[in-house]
C-alpha cells in the first residue's frame, strides 16, 4: 500500500463470526449498531478512560484441541459456554473472584474459516453510561482525519473494525467472566506448570503505521514510543501493551492480529520448553525480549510466555 493511499473502513465482513463469538446478554445493552450524528456531544470521553487489554479470542478449527492444549500448559482453570450444541471454551488468565472479574482467552469454533485472532478487548471506564457518545466522537473524528465513514459496532458487545479491518472490543471495567460460562471438565484444572497473570501485549500488523496511528490515537491518545515501523501504547493501570507494525500488502501478508503474549511466575525454562514440544507446540528463536518463551500453538498462533 502506498504511504499516501487513503484508509476507507472496510466493509463489515466479520459480522456473521460476531453472532457467533457473542458475549452474555448481561453485557450488550446499547452495543447494538445505530446511526451516528456527527455532532453529537462526546466531549471528554476520548481518548478511552481505559485501564488497559483485557482478553482475546482465538478461533480455530478444533476446540477442544486447542482448549486442551492450554489446560496442559497453564495452572488454570477452564470454563465453557454452550452455543449450538457445542461450547466455547475460556481459559482463565487468573484467579475468578467473586464478581467474576478476571482476564482469559476465548476459544471459538471456525467452522470452515481457518484459523486465526479473532478480536482484543480494552474494558472501558464507564462504558455503559458513555458508549454512545464514545461512538459518535469516533465516528465524527473519522470522519475528520479523511479515514471513512466508521460502521461503528455490529452484533453483540461492543465489537467493530479498525479501517484494516482488525476486531476490537469494548466491555466495562472491570470486564467479568460471561454469565453463561461454567466449569468445563474437559481437561484437568490446574495441571499445567506455568501459573498465567493476565494478557502481556497484544501484536498487531497494520497496513500502513501513519494512517493507522490516525486511527489508534482517536481511542487511546497519543502513542507511548515509535520506532521505525513500529509503535506501542502502554497501559500502566493493567501493565499490558499494544504493539502496530506496519505490515504492508504484499506477499499474501494481510493485516491482523499477529501475535499475544501472556504474563507468568517464572517457570523453569527448559522443562516449559520440553513441556510445549511434547504438546505439540513448536518453540520459537529468542525475540526482542530475551526473558520470554515463543512458541506457536496447535494451530500455528504465535504466542509469548513473559516471566515478571
Amino acid at each position: 500500500m502506498n504511504k499516501n493511499t487513503e484508509f476507507t473502513f472496510p466493509a463489515n465482513r466479520k459480522r456473521r463470526k460476531l453472532l457467533e463469538l457473542g458475549v452474555a446478554a448481561g453485557l450488550l445493552g446499547s452495543q447494538v449498531y445505530r446511526p451516528f450524528i456527527a455532532n453529537a456531544a462526546s466531549a471528554g470521553v476520548l481518548p478511552l478512560d481505559t485501564p488497559g487489554l483485557d482478553h482475546l479470542d482465538i478461533v480455530v478449527p478444533d476446540v477442544e484441541a486447542s482448549a486442551k492444549f492450554y489446560m496442559g500448559l497453564f495452572n488454570t482453570t477452564l470454563h465453557a459456554q454452550p452455543y449450538r450444541g457445542a461450547f466455547r471454551y475460556f481459559v482463565l488468565l487468573g484467579e475468578l473472584n467473586e464478581g467474576r472479574e478476571v482476564g482469559y482467552m476465548a476459544i471459538g469454533a471456525s467452522n470452515g474459516r481457518g484459523t486465526y485472532i479473532g478480536h482484543f478487548c480494552t474494558t472501558v471506564s464507564n462504558w455503559r453510561r458513555d458508549s454512545d457518545a464514545i461512538f459518535e466522537g469516533i465516528a465524527r473524528e473519522s470522519q475528520q482525519k479523511g479515514l471513512g465513514e466508521f460502521p461503528g459496532a455490529t452484533g453483540f458487545g461492543g465489537i467493530f473494525n479498525d479501517p484494516d479491518g482488525i476486531e476490537i472490543q469494548f466491555l466495562p471495567s472491570p470486564d467479568t467472566l460471561v454469565t453463561a460460562a461454567v466449569p468445563s471438565d474437559l481437561a484437568p484444572h490446574n495441571a499445567g506448570p506455568v501459573i498465567p497473570l493476565g494478557l502481556d501485549y497484544v501484536a498487531l500488523n497494520v497496513s500502513n503505521l501513519d494512517k493507522a496511528l490516525d486511527f489508534y490515537r482517536i481511542l487511546y491518545g497519543e502513542e507511548s514510543s515509535r520506532s521505525g515501523q513500529q509503535a506501542q501504547y502502554n497501559f500502566p493501570q493493567s501493565d499490558t501493551r499494544l504493539i502496530l507494525r506496519e505490515s504492508p500488502y504484499v506477499y499474501g501478508n494481510t493485516p491482523g492480529i499477529a501475535s499475544f503474549g501472556i504474563k507468568t511466575l517464572a517457570f523453569p525454562e527448559q522443562e516449559i520448553r520440553t513441556l510445549l514440544t511434547s504438546l505439540g507446540a513448536t518453540v520459537l528463536p529468542e525475540g526482542e525480549n530475551e526473558t520470554a518463551l515463543r512458541f506457536t500453538d496447535l494451530d500455528g498462533i504465535t504466542v509469548e510466555l513473559n516471566p515478571i
